[in-house]
Formats: structure tokens, sequence, C-alpha cells
């Protein structure tokens, strides 16, 4: 089967799309950006290929019909039993990389001490490990720093109050060790992941080990099918930093404004907010990049500045959107500049306003300034496509519907669920466009 992959590397996170011969999308893909950011581009396709399998292992299975009406449940057990298994790996080797980095820490003669602490931490969060992947289950991140790091930094808390030693001196561990961790890849074990986690989905499911020959063989079949990675395409903020010729690179502007009219044809205008700049871009009816405009230098208005203000709540970067969809009025806040917002937001907090009534204000201060960057590139046309991270918190999409109806009156807005792979999905399409269309045949390994 001959593949077509697009790789985004933003600057919070990087995104991949692989799409097959008929264009039509197989699997996606998301890591955290990191300072590899060769590692960043090979796990995001990686992740991508992985969502690639399961979506034949559905197709195939779905052609068994040897499930009945059992396909989602065994699809979503299978892939929580994989992604159990890869983060037990991981587990294991950010263990062993920590009692690495304690044997050249220097903690005096608190050391075999920090080493049995060290160890009933991982024992901890090695007998938690499988109720994080339980059906219903609920993560604040997928990214294992994130998810190792919040159970890691709770069981250390505990476990250093009980030995009686220096808490930081288990925080240092892990801050040496997870960049470590993190910048590794797995991909020599997939396979054996894949099989291990078919294993427990039959163990977990009888009604599906009840058909195991049926299901076994197709699920197989796809695991030993081969999967060319026929061309690759980069972009993104960091597409200077993919290991890719420049043959292989295409802008962010023509890979979002591509990948918007492949979501939506009838695509018009777009406005992509992401982590490191906003843009809004104009496009005619092929999805070829008629005009656009970019934020100016900073990172005010765009994802960054979103963490900032997460940071200074002490929240989620998810929660933000929710609690602002909670207020009863819009306290207008002056500045979009991420320090001078702190300061604002700080200072309203001082006065007695509601958090909420200052988040709503926040959000919809980052679309008013996103608003004066489409007006630059020649306003909103019907239809408006809204792309990038920030599409899926409900807050900005709620303050963007309202200004667009302000200004435009009523059009068509697209945001679709998986916005955040916008460029990645533009990529692939050029990278299937480079072969199918133009006879290429040089490949790009990320």
């Amino acid at each position: 089967m001959r593949l077509f992959i697009g790789i985004d590397l933003g600057s919070t996170t990087t995104k991949a799309v692989v799409i097959d011969e008929n264009q039509q999308v197989l699997g996606r893909g998301i890591t955290n950006s990191r300072s590899n950011y060769d590692t960043a581009a090979t796990i995001a396709k990686q992740e991508a290929l992985v969502s690639g399998r399961f979506h034949l292992f559905r197709r195939a299975l779905a052609e068994t019909r040897a499930l009945n009406g059992g396909l989602d449940s065994f699809i979503s057990q299978l892939e929580r039993d994989f992604r159990a298994e890869q983060y037990i790996e991981q587990l294991a080797d950010l263990e062993a990389t920590c009692a690495r980095n304690l044997d050249t820490a220097k903690f005096g003669d608190a050391t075999a001490a920090v080493r049995v602490a060290l160890q009933e931490v991982f024992r901890r969060l090695h007998a938690e490990a499988p109720a994080l992947f339980a059906p219903g289950a609920r993560r604040k991140s997928d990214f294992f720093r994130d998810i190792a790091g919040s159970q890691y930094l709770a069981a250390g808390e505990v476990v250093a109050k009980e030995a009686g030693i220096r808490y930081d001196f288990l925080l240092n561990l892990f801050d040496r060790s997870i960049i470590e961790v993190e910048n590794r890849v797995y991909d020599a074990s997939i396979k054996r992941h894949l099989l291990d986690a078919l294993e427990r989905t039959f163990t977990a499911l009888p009604e599906a080990r009840a058909h195991r020959a049926q299901v076994e063989a197709p699920i197989k079949g796809v695991l030993d099918a081969e999967m060319e990675e026929t061309y690759v395409v980069g972009t993104g903020y960091g597409r200077a930093r993919l290991p890719f010729s420049k043959e292989h690179i295409r802008s962010e502007i023509l890979c979002h404004g591509l990948g918007a009219h492949v979501m939506y044809p009838g695509t018009a205008t777009v406005l992509d907010i992401g982590g490191q700049d906003t843009k809004a871009i104009q496009v005619d009816p092929h999805g070829i990049v008629e005009s656009f405009q970019m934020n100016d230098r900073c990172a005010a208005g765009c994802g960054r500045y979103l963490g900032y203000i997460a940071d200074e709540m002490n929240m989620g970067l998810h929660e933000l959107g929710p609690l602002a969809m909670k207020a009863t009025k819009t306290i207008r806040i002056n500045s979009t500049c991420t320090v001078f917002a702190g300061a604002e937001l700080r200072d309203r907090l001082a006065i007695g306003d509601k958090r909420e009534d200052i988040m709503a204000g926040l959000h919809r201060a980052i679309i008013l300034r996103a608003m004066s960057i489409l007006a630059r590139s020649g306003g909103i046309r019907n239809e408006f496509t809204f792309t990038g991270g920030v599409a899926k918190n409900e807050a900005a999409v709620k303050a963007l519907r309202e200004l667009v109806e302000e200004n435009y009156g009523k059009l068509q807005i697209n945001i679709d669920p998986d916005s955040i792979y916008t460029g990645a999905l533009g990529g692939a399409t050029f990278a299937w466009r480079a072969v199918v269309e133009e006879g290429l045949t040089a490949q790009a390994r990320a």
C-alpha cells in the first residue's frame, strides 16, 4: 500500500497525517514538539502510521462481521491496551534512566535513601498504570511526559515525606531523565505491543475471544501488510529543522490553505490560530492561496498566550474555555501582550472580578486581534474555516462566531474536530500530488 505523509512541526505540537492513493485519511498522529525536532517528526509520523493500522483493523474486521455489534468496543479496548503497553515500556525506561542519573547525582549521604524512595515511587507508578487506561479513565493529556510527570510528582511528594528526604531530590532526577526518555523512539516494539495488546483485549472481552480465529487473522494480516512511505512533505513553524531536503518542504501558509480546502472544498477564507502565530489566508476554489497575513513578531493572542494565562491562573490549558463559558458578562481586556495581559489579569482579580468573566474577556481579546489580521488579508468570505489548536477552545469559537456575525453577517463557519491536523493534511495532499500528478518518486525520511 502506497502512503503519502504530511508532517507539521509546530512550536508546541508536531502533527502528521497519512493518506492513501485515493486521498483518504488513514491515520493522524501528534506529539509534543521537543528540542530534538528530528525526533518529534519521527514520533508524529509513527503515531500516524499506528493510527492507520487501527483504521485498517477496523475496516478488515468490519468485512468479517465476526464481532457483530461489538466492533467499536473491541477497537477501543485494543487501542487502550496498546497505549498501556507503550506507557509501561516508557515507564520502565524512565525508571532505569532515573536510576542511572542517581549514580552521578550529588546527593551526598542522602543518596541511599533517595534510591529506596525512587524504587518506591516507581512501584506505585507501575501499580497505578492499568487504571490510567481503563474504560472511562480520563487523562489530562495523552503525552507520556504529562501523564508520567503528573503521577511521578504526586507519588514523589508523598514518598519523600514518608521517607524523610528532600522532595527536590526526586524532582531533580525526573527533570534530568524525562528529556532523555521523551527523545527516544520506540518503533521497534510497536508490532510486539500490538500483539501483546491483542492478547489483553481477548482476556478483557470474552465475547471477542469466542470468535478469536475470525478476529485474529485479519488483524495479523494488517500487521504483516507493507505500508510504503511513498512521499513525505514537511511544513510548519519549525519546518527549517525538519530532516528533509528542500524539495519536500512546503510553507505552512500553502499547507493550511490546501488542508482547509480538502476538509471543506467551499472554503474561501481560513483562520489558523496555532501555538506561536495566527494566519489569515484567502484561497481560490482550488485551494490555492491568493493572499495572507500573519501576526507580527510576537505570539500575543496565540496558543502560547493562553498557556501563559493558564499558568497565571494555576489551571490546565484545557480548562480555560469551559471556565469562560460560565461567564455572566465579558470583562474588557485592553492588552493581548502576554506580559501586560498577565498584569491586567492580576489587577482584575484583585478588584474582585470573577475569573470566568475575565476569561471571557481574554478570549474575546484574542479573537479581536485575529479579526484585525483577517481584515488586513482581505476580510472574511463565505465559506470561512477556523483551524489550529485554539479552534478546539469552545470560548474562542463562541467569541469568533459572535464577532463574525457582528462584522460580516451570517456566514458558513467550518470547524473540524481534527482541525489541528490541517497543515499536516495539506502536506500529505502535496505529497500525493507530487507522485500522482507530477510523477516524482524521491522519498524523504523522518
